[in-house]
């Protein structure tokens, strides 16, 4: 189906952390290969591989020096082929990393345009010379601390990198830098997989004029912040209007492939939502968007409410990808856990409402499990802005560390060597096999409510409609042609209890923690109701 995309579920697989087979300590494709017959039994629809190209690794992948072919810490262009035909055997789908804003300082690119000013390549990346006291041309800084603009004596000028300093930016302002990122996708897309997801989409442009940014507008209360790139708006180092052209090229290239599909991810904290309904619009840019709104520490109904509602204010037919937890954040358990007495309630929960907002869904290794966030020790880190920025911010290692398979103690069948971050007992207790033998484990509740939701395609492709309600009660509606649910959700440990007015209406099984008697509907604990709908009026209060 060529739109198999469109309220689809994708489950992100972090290649170093799901299975190992050599006893090196980092997974691989095999080990994928080897664990396929888990994902597919979750009922998702697609994968997503995080970066498995050639790379120094200092990014974990995402600094890549060879775009067209395999790191051999992951394995051979035959593993990949092996894993792409099983997966599409089992009926998945096979999208991967694309990390295309910015190359490895080890990619030939990189080593011929720094040696001069006049080479074929001198203009691949952004260069800018000093200003007259030898600074940077501006103020922009790094995501990973520090200025955004590295000294190459060799040319006498700065170079930009929106992340680590071995990470230079390309110059997308540069019609060749454009083909050849094209060529590349080329590449895979011919080798057969489904599409990619476009790591950091609104970076790939900056402000030709090279203008500072202005001063980020912070409560006057939190005088700074952690991370000195929280302190600027980044009006001109990304998100800029050039973009929209460079991905209607990459739309045209994915139309070339039919069934083929593309996610960018957005990160911008000014205007998220607002670049993921541009992005996505129209049908003549990329299929779907994400961004990190729902990957903070706010759970709150006015916060979903006003995301997805915000969204689709933007764009009428433009499409999100919602997820709640991936490589680069706590895991949503932890970062949830004030708002919840049961880790297990609200794990719940979260799925719950993730697979009933209006959109397609990204699941993040581990999240079937239920597990946390890892509590890691400085000398056990590896993340760059986690050594930088420790203790105040302890980087993304936590969420990184291997997913538990066996039964025992760490490092529970993922490795026969030691592992590359270590498994620790929260997280080994939730193993794979414990929660395979378990009718009530969070793995069996992931699996049943995603074959109960390919049962209700209202869920996947029906309008979406907010009621009105008080904190901490979310309310929405979900029409189609032939369905009409309710989905209602206690966003609190308390009880909570709404007078229901609807003729027909009927509570399905799958709901949680709550109970519709008599025109009440009751909510323990972050219970969840999915009420279904025969008459055309509701009324919550």
């Amino acid at each position: 189906m060529a739109d198999w995309w469109r309220g689809g579920v994708i489950y992100q697989v972090y290649p170093r952390s799901f299975q190992d087979t050599n006893g090196d300590g980092v997974g691989d494709l095999p080990g994928i290969l080897r664990r396929l017959d888990h994902i597919a039994s979750l009922g998702v629809d697609c994968i997503w591989l995080s970066p498995i190209t050639q790379s120094p690794q200092e990014d974990m992948g995402y600094d890549v020096s060879n775009y067209i072919d395999v790191d051999p810490l992951f394995g051979t262009m035959e593993d990949f082929d092996s894993l792409i035909e099983r997966a599409h055997t089992l009926g998945l789908k096979v999208i991967m990393d694309q990390v295309v804003s910015h190359t490895s300082d080890q990619h030939p690119w990189f080593r011929e345009s720094r040696l001069s000013r006049d080479n074929a390549r001198a203009d691949w990346y952004v260069w800018a010379d000093p200003l007259p006291d030898g600074s940077p041309p501006n103020n922009w800084p790094a995501v990973f601390g520090g200025r955004a603009w590295e000294w190459n004596p060799t040319r006498g000028q700065y170079y930009l990198h929106n992340f680590l300093a071995s990470q230079p930016d390309l110059n997308f302002h540069n019609g060749e830098v454009q083909d050849a990122v094209l060529d590349i996708m080329r590449f895979w897309l011919e080798r057969g997989v489904d599409g990619f997801r476009l790591d950091t989409v609104n970076y790939y442009f900056h402000d030709k004029k090279l203008r500072s940014n202005p001063p980020n507008k912070r409560d006057e209360h939190l005088p700074y912040a952690v991370n000195p790139y929280d302190m600027q708006e980044h009006k001109y180092s990304k998100s800029q209007p050039e973009n929209v052209a460079f991905l209607k090229r990459v739309r045209t290239l994915l139309d070339e492939f039919p069934g083929t599909t593309s996610v960018g991810e957005v990160g911008d904290s000014h205007r998220a939502v607002e670049l993921m309904a541009e992005y996505t619009s129209g049908g003549d840019k990329l299929h779907m968007c994400y961004s990190f709104e729902f990957l903070g520490p706010d759970f709150t109904a006015k916060h979903f409410r006003s995301r997805v509602e915000g969204f689709y204010r933007e764009s009428k037919d433009g499409w999100p990808c919602w997820s709640f937890s991936n490589h680069d954040v706590p895991r949503h358990i932890t970062r949830w856990a004030p708002h919840s007495l049961d880790a297990a309630d609200l794990g719940r929960q979260a799925v719950a409402l993730m697979l009933s907002l209006k959109g397609s869904v990204c699941l993040y290794q581990g999240e079937e499990l239920g597990l946390p966030e890892t509590d890691l020790i400085f000398e056990e880190l590896t993340d760059p802005r986690g050594i930088r920025f420790w203790p105040e911010d302890k980087g993304r290692d936590g969420c990184r560390t291997p997913m538990p398979w066996d039964e025992g103690e760490a490092p529970n069948g993922f490795t026969t060597g030691t592992p590359w971050l270590p498994i620790k007992p929260p997280q080994s207790l939730l193993n794979v096999a414990i929660q395979d033998a378990d009718e009530n484990s969070m793995l069996a509740f992931y699996r049943a409510i995603l074959a109960w939701r390919r049962t209700h395609p209202v869920l996947s492709h029906g309008d979406i409609d907010f009621l009105k309600t008080q904190e901490p009660i979310l309310a929405f509606r979900r029409t189609g042609p032939d369905a009409d649910m309710l989905c209602v959700f206690n966003l609190s440990p308390e009880p909570h209890e709404l007078k229901l007015t609807a003729e027909g209406a009927a509570l399905d099984p799958i709901s949680r923690n709550a109970t519709l008697q008599d025109g009440k509907l009751e909510f323990g604990p972050n219970g969840y109701a999915f009420i279904t709908l025969t008459d055309g009026k509701v009324k919550l209060n």
